[in-house]
């Protein structure tokens, strides 16, 4: 990967740009609580995280990563999830340290920006704009946006369109294994982050979902733009 190639950035929102776990992890057993079932940790409930609310409401009332509920259960669960989630969206979720120092460098060098997360696009906006970040993106994608979601190539493919950039000068930059095979599906360039819900590194152990680089913090990216690959960046 060449950093002069990279022409804008999009980033995966949950477990990338901001930490959204306990918040997330509330809703979940505030949903279980309603069908009497007891509170899961968060270790537990991280590995939920990064398939859409449907999916989580699946997961939680389940317990497990695969499992799957009744049509009316689930329903129920995901009205309560929304209903619940909606209200507490930034009671404790924040950005990740060096987050939005990051952003701030991003926009000197005029790359434009977008958030595609899978997380429903109303909610991604409402966080955003919580956390007073969502006038650093110019454009979000929510799993609901599209009629794919990640990890489909079309939101990458459609931010690319969007930003006006080749799909091959798009870096996507996530914690999740849904980043990593949405951008090489799309044909955009991938970044690992090692600080999210994800194992990177099991991730990078195998060819179909390394990324192209794997960083530890966001400027990172910054770096290796100013130096032009001067900078030591895990691959």
């Amino acid at each position: 990967m060449k950093w002069n190639d990279i022409h804008a950035i999009a980033f995966d929102l949950d477990g990338t740009l901001v930490d959204s776990l306990a918040d997330l992890c509330a809703a979940a057993n505030h949903v279980r609580g309603l069908f009497d079932l007891p509170a899961l940790p968060e270790p537990a409930m991280a590995q939920f995280v990064g398939d859409g609310i449907g999916r989580m409401v699946h997961r939680a009332l389940s317990g497990s990563r695969d499992g799957e509920v009744d049509e009316a259960e689930w329903s129920k669960g995901f009205v309560a999830f929304i209903e619940y989630y909606r209200s507490h969206l930034t009671t404790h979720t924040r950005p990740y340290p060096q987050v939005e120092t990051a952003l701030a460098l991003f926009k000197t060098r005029g790359l434009p920006l977008a958030v595609i997360t899978n997380k429903n696009e109303r909610l991604a906006t409402e966080l955003l704009q919580q956390l007073g970040l969502v006038n650093e993106f110019s454009l979000i994608i929510g799993g609901d946006t599209l009629p794919e979601k990640k990890p489909a190539p079309l939101p990458v493919q459609h931010a690319a369109d969007v930003l006006g950039v080749p799909i091959h000068a798009l870096l996507m930059v996530g914690d999740s294994v849904n980043d990593i095979l949405a951008a090489k599906a799309a044909g955009a360039l991938s970044c690992g982050v090692t600080w999210g819900y994800g194992d990177m590194n099991a991730l990078s152990s195998k060819a179909e979902t390394k990324p192209d680089i794997v960083i530890d913090h966001l400027p990172q990216i910054y770096d290796g733009l100013t130096a032009h690959g001067n900078v030591q960046i895990r691959s």
